[in-house]
């Protein structure tokens, strides 16, 4: 189990992603979030990135700026951030009002076989050993103000909220469990999932 974590994602993503309308453009980022976010309903206003880990932060921000009369949700995890710490930055200094980024932090490399990431506490063996580096405390000092960490199940009903509604940016990191959970696959055809997301949001025109 990670260090403080109480949370499961799998109903925690159902949970940020219930009643998902035209209004919500969801990013996903690779790997497990992706499983998630699909488990919870794959919808063409989903766009699952595969084989680009780093970019969704960098992809909602663009998104954000491009549709502001849309919410903008990145949904990613802990590795997947710190392959793009800089994007935090340039969300602060654009300051879009309808981007939130839920980081799912389980503490672990989980596609490469669950070695501790660079969140992950440190401890004093030669291996495995992490930084107990703090994101939200990354956002934060990136200029994202509204940056915080949900650990316990009774902040989830605010998590939600604050993802869904509050003006942005905003930046939660979340602390999950480590689970050995089912794959839950979105498309995997890129073009397929460009295109129909492009047509879910702009028509076919």
């Amino acid at each position: 189990m990670s260090s403080s974590a109480t949370l499961h994602r799998r109903p925690l993503v159902k949970e940020i992603l219930k009643g998902s309308d035209d209004n919500l453009l969801v990013i996903g980022g690779l790997g497990s979030s992706n499983w998630d976010i699909t488990d919870a309903g794959d919808r063409p206003l989903n766009m699952p990135l595969w084989g680009a880990m780093g970019a969704p932060v960098g992809m909602g921000l663009g998104l954000a700026l491009a549709q502001p009369s849309k919410r903008v949700l990145v949904i990613t995890g802990d590795a997947d951030l710190m392959m793009s710490l800089g994007s935090l930055a340039t969300v602060a200094t654009q300051q879009p009002g309808n981007l939130a980024i839920c980081v799912l932090d389980n503490e672990k490399f989980g596609e490469t076989g669950n070695q501790a990431s660079h969140t992950s506490p440190r401890n004093n063996g030669p291996t495995n050993s992490g930084a107990g580096a703090d994101l939200a405390m990354i956002a934060r000092g990136c200029g994202i103000a509204d940056s915080d960490t949900v650990r316990e199940q009774a902040d989830v009903a605010k998590l939600v909220k604050d993802l869904r509604t509050t003006k942005g940016p905003v930046f939660r990191l979340v602390k999950v469990m480590v689970e050995k959970l089912d794959f839950v696959m979105p498309p995997q055809d890129g073009a397929h999932l460009k295109d129909r997301f492009r047509q879910a949001l702009l028509g076919s025109a």
